[in-house]
């Protein structure tokens, strides 16, 4: 008897409009589109996610997680909609187009006019999860009524054609959508994708077995998501523009994405520019000079002839390493090329940076700072700064590792200095520490030191706070050199940690703008408050 069932074929034969082999070729494209569409949600709602809230192991663990508990609960829901399978798979689809389709726009204006996210990230992942969860035990009843072949077999060319689809979905995300259409429009694409996959195969192939009813209904349900889904993409450029106001607010002059982040500039003509990299305040005219003063001179003090600067593609460390007028040579190791673009054209940043770019003593290099430094070849530097994003950052761990700074060790000439910017000593102690820990395990000496000083409930440099965390009211460095005797232990253990005050850094820049030598050229311009 159990043989018997397995193998006989369906109740109720289906008028199909094609041979039962074609409706079935037909029912594992599907499949597979589905499939691929589907994995487009889950990598859209993990990157925007990442994004917005930061801190992508994280977010990533919360959708996948909460996606794969909700297309359990879907598995067994679709139990109910066996007996009608056709318009309940189409129903599904149209239902998960537009939610998957709007998940990403409507999780950008939560966090852009709520200023909160994570609610309705977790309320998409578990909608959508639910969604494509119903999927398979539906299709497995459609496939059954157009094929005599064995549940076994049935159930394996499903699952082929659904993780084919998700291979193709998890590259074309990356490196098709995102690149040529961006978050926002290559999520609603392929919702329409889904809704005219799945629209198509019930109406078409199981059209006939559908009540005239039934049929208007998911007719109408599909016109309408469509509807739906090309307007918000007539709209999408003008909800950009909206949410990015209500974001950064009105004095938006840059907006850009490149392949490696969004690019914003805010600011007017009269002021200094603030400078964002995927939502994260990187520069702010108003007191960036306190970060890069802290940053660069403490280094520079011992020989400084050839000058490594790690990140720092807004060229605002290399103006405080060119006031020194012997410094021979600067290299800027920059990941995003756009960012040393802006850095080079923007009348705004190319003031605050005192056109350190046009000087010849300085080469700008596009490449990741970890890979770079495993290359052959760089020779040897007396000062590494490195001005890369907040230790705090996920996308960052491998920039504060100890293969990296151990890779730093070899471009460091004998008696050079390394400057590390390790996060907020007030708000993320832990993370700086490890990083002086870190450092030591590398091999280096090391001397923790921070600045201070910053505006009261005003945040600038890499530490920007963007989720409603604490503002930092310092920033924590490290001064390294190599050939000095690394104390063992972590933070009980470490040397005591130094406050800079403003005057000992104005001070320090005078006296490097004093080494100028007369025929160098007007490299940067001479704040102020160093006049005199």
């Amino acid at each position: 008897m159990i043989e018997q069932s397995v193998y006989s074929p369906p109740r109720g034969a289906t008028r199909l409009p094609v041979r039962a082999d074609a409706g079935r070729f037909l029912i594992l494209t599907v499949v597979f589109i589905c499939a691929a569409c589907g994995l487009v949600y889950e990598l859209e709602l993990v990157a925007l996610a990442s994004y917005l809230i930061g801190d992508s192991v994280t977010q990533a663990s919360v959708v996948l997680s909460v996606m794969v508990f909700a297309m359990g609960i879907g598995s067994l829901l679709a139990k109910r909609l066996r007996c009608r399978a056709a318009v309940g798979f189409g129903l599904v689809e149209a239902a998960l187009a537009l939610l998957g389709g709007c998940s990403a726009l409507v999780l950008y204006a939560s966090f852009a006019w709520i200023g909160e996210s994570r609610f309705a990230l977790v309320g998409f992942s578990l909608a959508i999860g639910i969604l494509i969860g119903a999927e398979i035990p539906l299709l497995m009843t459609l496939i059954q009524r157009v094929s005599r072949q064995d549940a076994g077999g049935t159930v394996a060319d499903l699952f082929a054609a659904d993780y084919v689809g998700a291979l193709v979905g998890g590259l074309a995300f990356p490196f098709l959508l995102l690149p040529w259409l961006g978050q926002l429009t290559g999520a609603l694409l392929t919702g329409a994708v889904n809704a005219v996959a799945g629209g198509a195969l019930v109406l078409w192939v199981f059209g006939r077995d559908l009540t005239r009813r039934s049929r208007w209904l998911l007719l109408g349900v599909n016109v309408l998501v469509l509807a739906a889904l090309a307007t918000a993409a007539v709209q999408v450029d003008d909800f950009e523009r909206a949410a990015r106001r209500a974001v950064y607010g009105d004095r938006v002059r840059v907006a850009l994405h490149t392949d490696v982040q969004e690019v914003v500039v805010t600011g007017d003509r009269a002021g200094p520019p603030d400078l964002y990299l995927d939502g994260r305040l990187r520069v702010s005219g108003r007191d960036e000079y306190r970060y890069h003063e802290a940053l660069v001179h403490p280094a520079m003090r011992g020989p400084h002839g050839r000058v490594l600067i790690l990140g720092g593609g807004d060229g605002l460390a290399a103006r405080e390493v060119l006031r020194y007028g012997d410094v021979r040579s600067v290299t800027v190791v920059e990941l995003d090329p756009a960012v040393v673009r802006l850095a080079r054209t923007d009348p705004a940043l190319t003031a605050l940076n005192g056109h350190a770019y046009r000087d010849p003593r300085v080469r700008a290099v596009y490449a990741d700072a970890f890979t770079w430094l495993r290359g052959a070849g760089h020779g040897t530097y007396d000062v590494v700064i490195s001005d890369l994003p907040n230790p705090g950052i996920t996308p960052s761990t491998k920039l504060y590792s100890e293969e990296f700074y151990g890779l730093t060790t070899r471009v460091l000439a004998p008696g050079g200095r390394l400057a590390v910017h390790a996060g907020s000593t007030a708000t993320q102690p832990r993370t700086y520490w490890t990083v002086d820990a870190t450092l030591r395990a590398a091999g280096f000496g090391t001397r923790p030191y921070r600045a201070t000083g910053r505006p009261s409930g005003f945040a600038a440099g890499p530490d920007r706070a963007k989720d409603g965390r604490p503002t930092p009211s310092d920033w924590g460095f490290e001064l390294a050199e190599v050939g000095v005797r690394p104390r063992l232990g972590l933070a009980a253990d470490a040397p005591p940690l130094r406050s800079l005050a403003g005057a000992e850094l104005a001070a320090g820049a005078r006296g490097a703008e004093r080494t100028r030598m007369p025929d160098l050229p007007p490299s940067t311009l001479v704040h102020p408050r160093y006049a005199d």
